[in-house]
């Protein structure tokens, strides 16, 4: 396990560092290292891991409510980079409960956290339990919420007392614009979705194309407050943050 002052440590040798110099260096730290890809513009992290050699694991969440076009992109992406994906899926019984008991829409009534607890932040708990850490596609300038995010942090969520589970996130310091520059330059796949007004990308009952001016995080979730447009696999951190 390593201590908050050896994270702080960490944080500040890489903040500087470029997104695919920092997977790198935390791979050599932590071969037991998975990195996410949500089939949005996180892509760029399958990128740059890819390259690396031994490769880290990579994981994806099906949460059963993605866009069609989502679930194609990510087989074009596991096909366009050879990966050895494992797809988690929700557990079928949490499921069965939940929409038994309130339907399939009743995040509508009483707010997206309970589905999302079942669709994503549970079976990626699960996984996590194999893995030291996890690459996420987090950026400041994504959210009021995301503005302090570090490069590295102990993820709050998922580590216990016997098992600590590190987050790195590259993209922490880059913008959406950096991101979309590097996608177009090296002509790397992106989600159609994107060409139809969609920037943040998520389950389909849950997201929206967005207009001119509008910020990412505005097709999430929208029908709730501005400040707690996140589903759960960060929740923990960013709120600890906010204390």
């Amino acid at each position: 396990m390593l201590s908050t002052q050896e994270v702080s440590s960490l944080n500040e040798e890489l903040k500087d560092s470029e997104p695919k110099d920092i997977i790198a260096h935390m791979q050599s730290l932590l071969p037991k290292l998975a990195v996410a890809f949500s089939g949005a513009e996180d892509v760029v992290l399958v990128h740059f891991a890819a390259k690396l050699d031994p490769r880290p694991a990579f994981l994806s969440l099906d949460t059963g409510r993605l866009h069609p076009q989502t679930l194609r992109y990510i087989e074009q992406i596991r096909k366009h980079y050879e990966l050895d994906l494992d797809v988690l899926h929700p557990d079928p019984a949490e499921l069965d409960q939940l929409i038994k008991n309130k339907g399939l829409y009743s995040f509508y009534e009483d707010g997206h956290e309970e589905c999302c607890g079942i669709r994503k932040v549970a079976p990626l708990g699960r996984k996590l339990l194999h893995f030291d850490a996890w690459v996420t596609g987090q950026r400041r300038d994504q959210s009021p919420t995301r503005q302090e995010v570090p490069v590295v942090e102990i993820d709050s969520s998922f580590s216990t007392a016997e098992h600590q589970v590190l987050k790195i996130n590259p993209l922490a310091n880059w913008s959406s614009a950096q991101v979309w520059d590097l996608i177009r330059m090296l002509e790397i796949p992106y989600n159609p979705l994107h060409d139809e007004g969609f920037v943040s990308i998520g389950c389909e009952p849950c997201t929206k194309a967005i207009g001119p001016n509008q910020h990412e995080r505005e097709g999430r979730w929208w029908w709730e407050e501005a400040t707690i447009k996140e589903c759960g696999l960060h929740r923990g951190n960013l709120d600890r943050m906010s204390d």
